[in-house]
């Protein structure tokens, strides 16, 4: 019967790789390896929208959690929509003023399912998941008090245009590139991008209600609001860490070749590096709260795995181990001083994993790196020259994504209203914005 089976699975791959010997210049095996290879990365990766929704859903209370989920949902939905239409132009369109946009390939869709077309659409289908990704990682940050309809405008927006002319920049052969900055699978492009508009819109809508009193002396305390569902939130973390494997391994673009040569090393530093986050933070919260705390250790998995996003294809095991490390350290200090001295009411957060841990990342290439030809670091003989591209990378694509994120939830509060009222905060989002309750036949109080 075994014997049959695996006849039966020979069958069927052979088959399959005639299929795409059929489409003309794609001929061979190896093309037919590569698309099943970046197709599977994309689902893997497309994965991690339901770990977002998880996460988010867990660490905010059971009043907001069909808001979350509908957030998690619709914010791919219309992403994918706004990233076919212009997204993929701007990031992967024809160079235009000297490396700073793209300017051709809007709307593109060839009806042909043969020759360059299957290219085509394998490369989008990659690419619009990792665009998704950037987009979600601002509903967390602003969770409890936004609007349904201007999250879904900021949404659109930050994949249509602030997400992919950066990554034209980086991605698309912009200026960035042809400076020689590194960013392998997205620590600036995609979770900085995202961790930049998830600061900023935390700041503009301001905080929870109830988030800081004052007391009789007249300072500011700060009151915690515990997730509702932590198995939630493990299990979102534990999805995110499962698709990462896609998001990081499949960047490589090929399974064969000199891709396929790289991609199981991808997967170690990145499996090594989440681990090692978690040591980080559970070691350094449960010192400082005096307690192994949850939520900090989780966010010292996503922050190990931030961290190595950019270098996982040009540092050793033993770099990726000293990344996680200091990713899961650096998110406990991070989450406390943004919550404590910025003041600024993130509630899962998103600013210090994605934004902190992202730039980290990112500098962490001119440190570690040790490819001769792709990025040379620091410490291995590549002097300050790769990592001041980095730092000129980090900069110049937070100015943009802080500023263009500014403008626009600026615009949004103005325009249109950026947060409910008092009152629909205090109901929860999820009878006032959708009229539907996550608990239907639980009474859910409110810890104001």
């Amino acid at each position: 019967m075994r014997k049959k089976m695996l006849l039966a699975g020979i069958l069927i791959l052979s088959t399959g790789f005639c299929l795409f010997a059929e489409d003309g210049d794609m001929n061979s095996w190896e093309f037919a390896v590569d698309m099943i290879w970046l197709f599977i990365g994309a689902l893997l990766v497309f994965i991690m929208q339901a770990g977002f929704a998880l996460v988010e859903t867990g660490l905010t209370r059971a009043k907001n959690a069909s808001n979350i989920a509908m957030k998690n949902l619709m914010d791919f939905c219309f992403g994918a929509l706004v990233y076919w239409a212009v997204g993929w132009g701007f990031m992967y369109g024809a160079d235009a003023w000297g490396g700073l946009i793209g300017a051709s390939d809007f709307f593109k869709g060839p009806m042909e399912v043969t020759g360059e077309a299957g290219g085509f659409y394998r490369s989008w289908f990659f690419q619009v998941v990792f665009a998704a990704t950037a987009a979600t990682i601002v509903s967390g940050a602003m969770a409890g008090r936004t609007q349904f309809k201007s999250y879904l405008i900021y949404s659109c927006f930050i994949s249509a245009f602030i997400y992919p002319i950066q990554g034209h920049w980086i991605w698309g052969g912009g200026w960035l590139s042809k400076l020689g900055f590194y960013d392998f699978a997205g620590s600036t492009v995609v979770h900085s991008v995202g961790g930049w508009a998830a600061l900023t819109g935390a700041a503009v809508i301001g905080p929870r209600l109830g988030k800081y009193v004052k007391g009789p002396d007249g300072n500011l305390s700060v009151k915690a609001f515990p997730g509702h569902n932590i198995p939630f939130a493990c299990l979102g973390v534990l999805l995110l860490w499962f698709g990462w494997y896609g998001f990081n391994a499949a960047s490589t673009g090929t399974a064969v070749g000199a891709g396929g040569s790289i991609l199981a090393r991808v997967a170690v530093t990145t499996c090594l590096a989440a681990s090692a986050g978690a040591v980080g933070a559970l070691t350094v919260s449960w010192l400082w709260f005096k307690k192994p705390d949850v939520s900090m250790t989780m966010n010292g998995i996503l922050a190990g795995l931030v961290s190595i996003t950019a270098p996982c294809a040009v540092v050793s095991p033993g770099a990726s181990i000293v990344i996680g490390l200091i990713g899961g350290v650096i998110v406990v200090f991070s989450v406390e001083f943004i919550d404590k001295g910025l003041k600024i009411d993130d509630p899962v957060g998103a600013s210090s994993v994605h934004l902190v841990c992202g730039v980290f990342g990112t500098v962490a290439v001119g440190i570690w790196g040790n490819v001769e030809g792709a990025a040379l670091g620091l410490l291995h003989g590549g002097g300050f020259a790769q990592l001041g591209i980095q730092l000129i990378g980090v900069l110049s694509v937070g100015g943009w994504s802080g500023l263009t994120s500014l403008l626009l939830f600026t615009a949004i509060k103005a325009a249109l209203g950026l947060r409910v009222s008092p009152k629909e905060e205090l109901m929860g989002l999820d009878l006032s914005e959708h009229k539907s309750e996550a608990y239907t036949g639980f009474q859910i109080f409110s810890n104001m």
